[in-house]
C-alpha cells in the first residue's frame, strides 16, 4: 500500500479487472504476503488487420496436386517440337492402318465365322471347277452343237431300225409255211453277224480310215481305248487297228510309244480302219473334246478320211467257251 492510500497507475493500453477484496479479510499486516491473487483471464486478441493488396498477404498453403503453371516474367518451359529430339513423331496413314490390323484382335466368333467362309469358299471354287471340267460343250460354236445333236438322232434312228428288224424277223417265223427254213435262213444270218463282231470272219462295207501318228511317243495306250470306244458309241461294227482286229475282250496295255493290243506290239502310226456309217462316224470323232482335239493336245498328227469300201481282213482264232452253253439245249 503506497503512500496516501493510492494505488500504483497500470500501464496504459491495458486494463485489468481485478476483483477488490474486503478491507476486513486482509488478516495480516502490510508488511506480510497477502493471499495469492487469482489468475486473470486473458485478454481476446484483437484481429489483425487485413492487408491493403495481394503483395502483403502472406501465401497459404498450395493445394494439392500440380501447380498450373503461371504466366509471368522469368522464362517458361517450352513443350518440344516435331523434329527435336524427345518429340513424339505423328503417325501416317499407312502406319495408322498397320497398327490397326496387327497384332489381329480376332475374338472366338470372328474366328469361327473366317473358317466357315474359308470352307464355303473352297467348296464353291471345287465345284466351279469341276462344273466347268464336265461341260466341254458350254464353250462349243452352234455348228459344233447342231452336229452333236445330229450324232444323237443318227443314234436314236440306228436303235430304231435294229428293233424294226428284230420284229420282222419274229413276224416272219411266226407266219412262215416253212418255219424250220427261215429259221435256218436266219439263223446263218446271225452267224455271219456274229462272226463279224467276234472277229472270226472277214468284213468290209463303207467307214472310215484313221490315222494317228506318233512321232513324240507321248501318246498313251488309255487315248486308243478312248477312241475305240467314242467309234463303238457312233455305231462302228468292224474295227481294225493296223493288223490287230478289235473286238469285245480286247485290251490295251504297255506305255506311251511302246502301246501293246492283246499282247502284241503295234508301232505309229496307228491306222484305224472302221466299218459304219461316216456320216455318224466322222462327226462323232471330231465334236469340241472329242477324240481328234485330245490326240492333238498331245502332239499327235490325226487324219480322218471318208470311204465306200473299207476292208478289214484282220482275223481273230474262233475259241470255244469252256463253262459257257446254249440255253436251248
Amino acid at each position: 500500500m503506497s503512500e496516501g492510500g493510492k494505488k500504483p497507475e497500470k500501464p496504459a493500453g491495458r486494463e485489468e479487472s481485478r476483483p477488490e477484496e474486503p478491507a476486513g479479510e486482509s488478516g495480516g499486516t502490510a508488511g506480510e504476503p497477502g493471499p495469492r491473487p487469482r489468475p486473470e483471464p486473458a485478454a481476446k486478441p484483437e484481429p489483425e488487420a487485413e492487408p491493403e493488396t495481394e503483395s502483403e498477404a502472406e501465401p497459404g498453403p498450395e493445394p494439392e496436386g500440380e501447380p498450373e503453371p503461371v504466366a509471368g516474367p522469368g522464362p517458361q518451359p517450352v513443350e518440344p517440337s516435331a523434329g527435336e529430339p524427345g518429340a513424339a513423331k505423328p503417325l501416317t496413314g499407312r502406319q495408322r492402318l498397320a497398327n490397326g490390323l496387327w497384332p489381329p484382335r480376332l475374338t472366338r466368333a470372328q474366328l469361327t465365322v473366317a473358317v466357315l467362309l474359308c470352307v464355303l469358299g473352297l467348296g464353291l471354287a471345287i465345284q466351279v471347277r469341276s462344273t466347268s471340267d464336265n461341260s466341254a460343250l458350254r464353250g462349243a460354236r452352234q455348228e459344233d452343237l447342231v452336229r452333236i445333236l445330229d450324232e444323237l438322232d443318227n443314234r436314236t434312228k440306228r436303235l430304231e431300225d435294229e428293233k424294226r428288224r428284230l420284229e420282222n424277223q419274229k413276224t416272219q417265223l411266226e407266219s412262215s409255211s416253212n418255219q424250220a427254213a427261215e429259221a435256218r435262213k436266219q439263223t446263218a444270218q446271225k452267224e455271219d453277224q456274229l462272226g463279224i463282231l467276234a472277229g472270226t470272219v472277214a468284213a468290209q462295207g463303207p467307214g472310215i480310215e484313221l490315222t494317228v501318228s506318233d512321232g513324240k511317243g507321248a501318246v498313251e495306250a488309255d487315248k486308243l481305248l478312248d477312241t475305240i470306244q467314242e467309234l463303238r458309241a457312233a455305231g462302228a461294227e468292224a474295227i481294225q487297228i493296223n493288223d490287230v482286229r478289235v473286238v469285245a475282250d480286247t485290251y490295251f496295255s504297255g506305255s506311251a510309244g511302246k502301246v501293246e493290243i492283246d499282247g502284241k506290239k503295234v508301232s505309229q502310226p496307228y491306222k484305224f480302219k472302221v466299218i459304219g456309217k461316216p456320216q455318224d462316224l466322222e462327226p462323232a470323232l471330231n465334236i469340241p473334246g472329242g477324240v481328234v482335239q485330245t490326240l492333238e493336245k498331245e502332239q499327235a498328227g490325226v487324219s480322218v478320211s471318208r470311204s465306200e469300201k473299207i476292208i478289214v481282213d484282220a482275223l481273230r482264232p474262233a475259241k470255244r467257251p469252256d463253262y459257257a452253253r446254249s440255253s436251248s439245249q
